[in-house]
């Protein structure tokens, strides 16, 4: 028996969670029941095979009308704690985009409020839902690379100017008072931060005891675009470094640092190449879990969550050092060159750069950088509301 599902939010990345429902309905796994949305979807927007879903943009008055047991929020990031424990108030399971919470309180209000309520939430990471994430930590436990150093990050992206008019949220750190949060780490890039912290077993906010921020833009935004962050934990540092002004844009990886070999992991691919002494090199390509798959099992069937809310405490706390870190800091003009073509700013030399921070797990102060600020950068004080 197929499950009841209402989307909010189904424009934008909404579009993907709409395509994503309608395969399983397909499968007979689940049934769009509604959407909510501010201004509904003409019959164009919504694809075939979805019928006529109710409309409404009241998602509480939605849930209830629909009676759905499961709501998948893919909302501008401030709305998702209220939004959320609007569903949980009626007893409606969630997949919550990530980032969960733009701020580590709101995060511990939705993860509070829900586990209160007794409804099962699952967090976005759809890059935690690979087969590669278990089968690389099975090569760590096994020794394959040595004892592990720590964790690199790379992901060198291009977005266009339109990006950053998508929405009145978009490149914000707050609005109207209130805290967004929308950087390349905390948003575009943040399964890069949250699986490099899986791939070491330490994703639950207590596992970190350090971070490092350089934030900084080339775009004429709030929030940053081009940035670094070390992660400080019992099993080595994560350092990932991220840009949204490649030059040549290419698929983000990881890189696990052994002491006798690395595994690299193009997590959107699901893709892991190991390479160690006295072997040749391994690649191999992995499946994948789609998330609210695994929700509806877990409702179903008792099957486990793959990401429980408190299994992205550590992701949260990096957010919450970027929202409390100074605002990012502008690239000089001599730092960034625009392609009007493309209609975006490039800065020339990043994609290498973001390569050796992440083969290094150095920042980029640390890589010898003209523009970043001088002086080693000092770890974030871990804010009291996070502490344990």
């Amino acid at each position: 028996m197929s499950v009841d599902v209402v989307l909010a939010g189904a424009r934008g990345h909404g579009r993907w969670h709409l395509d994503n429902i309608r395969r399983l309905q397909g499968a007979g796994l689940v049934r769009l029941a509604g959407i909510c949305e501010l201004t509904p979807l003409t019959g164009e927007e919504i694809p075939d095979g979805l019928g006529t879903p109710e409309q409404s943009a009241d998602l509480g008055a939605l849930l209830d009308s629909t009676g759905a047991r499961i709501a998948v929020i893919c909302t501008p990031i401030p709305t998702h704690t209220d939004l959320a424990l609007t569903a949980a108030a009626r007893g409606v399971h969630l997949l919550l985009e990530k980032p969960p919470a733009p701020s580590y309180a709101e995060f511990r209000r939705m993860a509070d409020g829900v586990e209160k309520a007794g409804v099962a939430c699952q967090i976005g990471f759809q890059s935690l839902g690979s087969h590669a994430v278990p089968a690389i930590r099975r090569l760590i436990a096994e020794g394959a690379i040595g004892e592990v150093v720590g964790v690199g990050g790379a992901g060198a992206w291009a977005r266009d100017e339109a990006y950053y008019r998508r929405a009145p949220w978009a490149g914000r750190r707050r609005l109207n008072g209130a805290d967004v949060v929308d950087g390349v780490l905390t948003n575009p890039l943040a399964h890069a931060v949250a699986t490099g912290l899986a791939l070491l077993g330490t994703v639950r906010a207590e596992d970190v005891t350090g971070i490092e921020t350089e934030l900084l833009r080339a775009n004429a935004i709030q929030s940053d675009d081009t940035s670094c962050v070390r992660v400080h934990t019992p099993h080595g540092p994560v350092t990932v470094a991220a840009t949204l002004c490649a030059e040549h844009p290419g698929e983000p990886y990881l890189l696990v640092h052994g002491g006798s070999g690395r595994i690299t992991f193009w997590y959107k691919q699901d893709r892991v190449l190991l390479q160690r002494t006295g072997h040749g090199p391994e690649e191999t390509e992995y499946g994948r879990t789609d998330l609210l798959e695994n929700l509806v099992g877990h409702l179903e069937h008792g099957t486990p969550l793959l990401v429980p809310p408190d299994d992205t405490g550590a992701f949260m706390r990096v957010v919450e050092a970027v929202r409390t870190a100074p605002d990012p800091a502008p690239l000089p003009e001599h730092a960034w060159r625009l392609l009007p073509a493309e209609h975006r700013r490039i800065v020339p030399g990043i994609d290498g750069l973001v390569a050796a921070a992440a083969a290094t797990l150095a920042l980029y102060s640390e890589l010898g950088t003209p523009w970043t600020p001088p002086g080693r950068p000092l770890p974030h004080d871990l804010p009291n509301e996070v502490s344990t």
